[in-house]
């Protein structure tokens, strides 16, 4: 099949390309920029004008629920609500039930998710049943296809279990994939650990807690040498950090939420227990802080960490609501508003959901540039739209900005050359 997509505003943060022009796919691939290539004949044509042409976005951090959630979610609804969302690749952690601590089972994901839209890449379980007990066969999981390994949200590993984990990722060269968070600190913990947690009664999660395990991250990496990428960040104390680790040459990467952009733990209001968030949303000031570690490059990506979760599961007192909100189809609006509301361009503010995403979790993906896999996202960047929860494709409904009107619609999703979205 040869496509041409006529008349978008082609934008490819990758090699910084923001202009007007044609894209020419030829056998799932991206055979032409502007000038189709000689002797191409096209069997349809895509009239994009009016349209902005991106790389489909790359997701770290989308939880589909499968195996054992399927009451949350389904792999079917979260594949579909990813294609809505403009998201031809994306990262699961291995939180399922059960965790993805073995190769069949990483085997059966990526097999079963094959066909559906985005490209799934798993995370695979650190840790035996992320019990942090017992190494996973870290090679034996790589070998299924595990890009990185991580520990989910559950609690990471005492010192002892973490510099072996992290001697035997140096050995293969494998990216071990954190949440920085002591357990002991953030126990029974809700909110953030200021002026809303005290007014509200609410157990409280202290920045100390995730400041404290980075600290001992960032240690043990240098001690090891391995490689580490921090997931979903949420101080400015973490942020400073980061920074100092970045400076010294340490090799690190990091992301933070989506919601942790634009939210603070002001927004939990009377108790919304959408906005009931790991890690919790902080200060303001902390807010404000990733925003501008992201638009610096402190901050490597954005990621929607997306985590579906069933309407019961929310109807409950704040303190006894699952954590977690859907964010698979709010991913690019949201990026590109904290981008307009930074001074960025679009094409500069994509960067971290597309190619800067891509280098992290170590696929060839993320750029339009020519020869690369056709995964392309065509949204209409002057069109707003409300968010409704029924509306969304996703089975989870549970969103912190129900009632928020965005601009940019995703109208259009191609993976490899097939198109799996249109609005």
């Amino acid at each position: 099949m040869r496509i041409e997509i006529r008349g978008a505003r082609v934008l490819d943060p990758a090699s910084k390309r923001d202009k007007e022009g044609s894209i020419f796919i030829a056998e799932g691939k991206i055979a032409a920029l502007d000038n189709a290539p000689d002797g191409f004949l096209v069997d349809e044509t895509i009239d994009a004008r009016g349209l902005s042409a991106i790389p489909g976005l790359v997701d770290l951090s989308a939880r589909l629920r499968e195996p054992g959630f399927e009451y949350k979610a389904t792999l079917e609804s979260e594949m579909r609500a990813a294609a809505a969302g403009g998201i031809t690749t994306l990262a699961c952690p291995p939180d399922t039930d059960p965790p993805l601590d073995e190769p069949g089972l990483v085997e059966m994901l990526t097999r079963r998710a094959s066909g559906l839209g985005a490209r799934v890449h798993p995370l695979g379980a650190l840790t035996v049943g992320l019990k942090g007990e017992k190494l996973a066969e870290m090679a034996l999981l790589a070998d299924a296809g595990c890009k990185g390994f991580s520990q989910g949200n559950a609690a990471l590993p005492g010192t002892a279990m973490l510099w072996n984990a992290f001697k035997y990722a140096a050995t293969f060269g494998f990216t071990v994939w954190l949440r920085p968070q002591d357990a002991q600190l953030s126990a029974n913990g809700v909110a953030h650990d200021g002026e809303v947690a005290t007014r509200l009664g609410l157990a409280p999660i202290p920045v100390i807690a995730e400041t404290i395990a980075l600290r001992t991250i960032v240690e043990i990496m240098s001690a090891t040498g391995a490689r580490v990428h921090l997931a979903r960040l949420s101080s400015a104390a973490a942020v400073r950090l980061v920074q100092e680790a970045k400076s010294r040459g340490a090799a690190l990467t990091c992301d933070v939420g989506v919601h942790h952009l634009h939210l603070c733990d002001r927004d939990i209001g009377d108790f919304n227990a959408n906005c009931n968030l790991t890690p919790p949303l902080r200060d303001p000031s902390d807010r404000d802080s990733l925003r501008r570690a992201l638009a610096e490059g402190v901050i490597d990506a954005v990621c929607s960490d997306h985590t579906p979760v069933d309407d019961d599961a929310k109807q409950v007192p704040f303190a006894e609501a699952e954590t977690g909100a859907t964010a698979l189809e709010l991913l690019l609006p949201l990026t590109l508003q904290w981008g307009k509301e930074a001074g960025l361009k679009p094409v500069e503010a994509l960067a971290g959901v597309t190619h800067r995403a891509a280098k992290i979790l170590g696929v060839p993906a993320g750029t339009l540039a020519v020869g690369a896999s056709a995964d392309i996202c065509l949204y209409d960047p002057a069109s707003p739209w409300i968010v409704q929860p029924a509306a969304l494709a996703s089975q989870g409904k549970n969103t912190p900005f129900q009632g928020l009107e965005l601009t940019g619609r995703v109208m259009r999703t191609i993976v490899g050359g097939r198109t799996v979205h249109v609005a």
